[in-house]
């Protein structure tokens, strides 16, 4: 007599096909926190990708439910999109080179930077368009600075618990930036603080500070370039990008900075311990 059995297990195409919703989710769920450029097609289609290699590559026998499996491959591969993925559009991107060429140009018949005005004539924008532009290049070059780790882009994804070492070396990444930004000599270290947390316009800035609107955009790339090597000279040292000959001014300068953002660091560090020890 035929012995009754069970169920067969459902195929890898069945796997698949019955959890594509799953990948849906999680790309509408991570749409909602990522730059409204980033394309739902581009991520969706690392989603499914994924899961396809999820289906043919799971194993019941290893006693992992086959969603939690394909949501762990899913969002890993829409995570490795997202870090591929440049934090400013194209067009951004574009209009930014065209600025700066038009900037280059003008400084070298006008033997000073140009100003806001001055570029917008020559390349036929208002004034208000290119600030907006400059606007979200900064902002994407700060993006790109928290994107640099891995635990920064996987927030941007939902429903997932960071590890433990994970969860570690995030909270040390921002005990750098943070070191970071106080180590700034004090006027870049205003520009960062109004500029970038306080969202103020960089026209107020630069009246507060009593510069032009072009100074106060050099000052902020200047402190971003100073952010992003000045932590990865203590946490990623072969990141650093080289700045003048070794021994020169600017060299010293970075080094004198670096040596600050180290100390700013440690006695964060200092300051902290007691607070954990109490709560040990």
């Amino acid at each position: 007599m035929t012995e009754l059995m069970g169920s067969p297990p459902p195929t890898a195409e069945e796997l698949i096909t019955g959890h594509m919703a799953l990948v849906g989710h999680i790309v509408r769920e991570t749409m909602g926190r990522v730059p409204s450029h980033v394309s739902r097609d581009d991520l969706t289609s690392a989603g499914l990708t994924a899961l396809v290699l999820a289906g043919k590559a799971y194993d019941a026998d290893r006693g992992v439910p086959f969603d939690r499996y394909a949501a762990t491959r899913v969002r890993g591969a829409i995570l490795d999109e997202l870090r591929s993925i440049d934090w400013a559009s194209r067009s951004v991107r574009r209009r930014a080179r065209d600025l700066a060429e038009t900037r280059s140009t003008l400084a070298g018949a006008l033997g000073r930077p140009p100003t806001v005005t001055e570029v917008a004539d020559a390349t036929g924008l208002s004034t208000d368009e290119v600030a907006a532009n400059d606007h979200d290049v900064a902002r994407a070059q700060v993006l790109s600075l928290q994107g640099a780790t891995t635990a920064a882009v996987e927030e941007l994804v939902t429903q997932r618990e960071p590890s433990p070492e994970e969860l570690v070396e995030h909270a040390e990444r921002l005990r750098y930036l943070q070191a970071a930004i106080a180590a700034l000599p004090e006027r870049l270290r205003k520009v960062v603080e109004d500029y970038f947390f306080a969202e103020r316009p960089m026209a107020d800035i630069a009246d507060e500070l009593g510069v032009t609107y072009s100074r106060i955009s050099q000052m902020r790339a200047e402190a971003v370039t100073l952010l992003r090597d000045g932590m990865n000279h203590a946490l990623d040292p072969a990141l650093v990008r080289p700045a003048g000959r070794t021994g020169g001014v600017a060299h010293r300068r970075r080094q004198a900075y670096f040596a600050a953002v180290a100390a700013q660091h440690a006695d964060g560090a200092r300051r902290a311990r007691p607070a954990l020890d109490a709560v040990g």
